[in-house]
């Protein structure tokens, strides 16, 4: 991969890092005109190729920084608050010890702006495309004392920015081989891992009863990998296990999809069959009942807490409750009871599609 080739160039051939960094400089300062055509050509394929993804994913972003142009407002920001970054070797730093932190430099002595300052950019920029309340920011766990310093800066560069960034950390994606690097290349990328997906689930989609069982195994493909990803805690590693992932039973996304599938399939019986859905009051209360009352409140505690977990653990507590339950009772069964069954299996189909939805994850009808 040539960003595997760059980074080994750059960092074991002095040529070739005084070559890269001049490229960089041109690319933030667009002073190469035959540069900024390449860079923009890279960049709009890039982004082609990637839309056609995120629409496999079923993932929409509204808006698109750059790091070309929050690169020119980070060094905006920082050249024109000397009394808060300071030279040091020729570089711009801001000095954290006082604060119990660390000096990151911000920009090189180069003249460069790095992460930490395209960073402040970023959420300068964000701040002035959305008036939002909050600005979360998503990173690997490597980089919590990073974005320490740089949020510390921001604090004084921007306060009332600043005072809405939340940072929220992650693991990395592991498989048997271990932790997986673009830097060197042992990579299994997002691309690949779906599209293999994809094709078990193809093999299986075959005996469903799906209408299109190429979209039901798209579609059970990107519940396998969002679920596995959304269940872990933040700051905690995903152990991706393939099978386990594509699994209808148990801890996993298509277990979800299919409990959906099911209660789906038993109203669209009950509707052929003119049973009408309707809570009896005097029914007993069944615990699926207890959980479908709760649902709203695992949502809310889901977004205070910004743990997606909490959402895949209810969920899955709803579809094994409800699973239990239609084991053991006979839902269209003939008599006046049957229309409250059907009431409380309707309520469940339409918490579990909320919820897959919530998610990200598409909700099949039939599988």
């Amino acid at each position: 991969m040539a960003y595997t080739a760059g980074a080994k160039a750059y960092e074991e051939d002095a040529t070739a890092k005084e070559e890269i960094e001049a490229i960089n400089k041109a690319v933030y300062e667009h002073t190469d005109a035959e540069i900024d055509d390449i860079y923009t050509k890279g960049r709009e394929a890039s982004l082609k190729h990637f839309e056609e993804l995120y629409e496999m994913l079923g993932t929409k972003f509204d808006h698109y920084f750059f790091e070309s142009d929050t690169a020119i407002r980070g060094v905006a920001l920082v050249r024109s608050n000397p009394d808060i970054f300071v030279e040091s070797d020729g570089a711009i730093v801001y000095q954290g010890e006082d604060e119990g932190l660390h000096t990151r430099v911000f920009l090189t002595s180069k003249g460069l702006p790095t992460y930490e300052a395209k960073d402040l950019g970023l959420a300068q920029m964000k701040s002035e495309v959305w008036d939002a309340d909050v600005l979360v920011t998503v990173t690997a766990n490597e980089q919590k004392d990073y974005f320490k310093v740089m949020l510390a800066a921001m604090r004084k560069v921007s306060p009332n920015v600043a005072a809405k960034v939340v940072h929220v950390t992650h693991g990395m994606m592991r498989f048997a081989e271990g932790k997986m690097s673009s830097r060197t290349g042992n990579v299994v990328t997002g691309e690949s891992l779906l599209n293999e997906l994809i094709e078990v689930a193809k093999v299986r989609a075959q005996e469903s009863r799906a209408d299109s069982p190429e979209r039901l195994a798209r579609d059970v493909a990107v519940a396998a990998i969002k679920y596995q990803i959304l269940k872990q805690g933040s700051g905690k590693d995903i152990i991706f296990d393939r099978e386990r992932a594509l699994s209808v039973e148990g801890d996993s996304g298509p277990y979800v999809q299919y409990a959906h599938a099911r209660t789906h399939q038993i109203v669209e019986k009950a509707s052929a069959s003119n049973v009408v859905p309707r809570f009896d009051a005097d029914a007993p209360v069944h615990e699926i009942a207890r959980l479908l009352h709760r649902f709203p409140e695992i949502v809310e505690y889901a977004t205070e807490q910004k743990e997606s977990h909490i959402v895949t653990s209810y969920l899955i507590e709803l579809a094994a409750t409800f699973n239990s339950w239609y084991a053991q009772e006979q839902i269209l069964d003939g008599t006046p009871a049957a229309a409250h069954k059907v009431a409380l299996t309707d309520a469940v189909r339409r918490t579990l599609k909320n919820g897959l939805w919530i998610l990200g994850i598409p909700a099949p009808e039939k599988m």
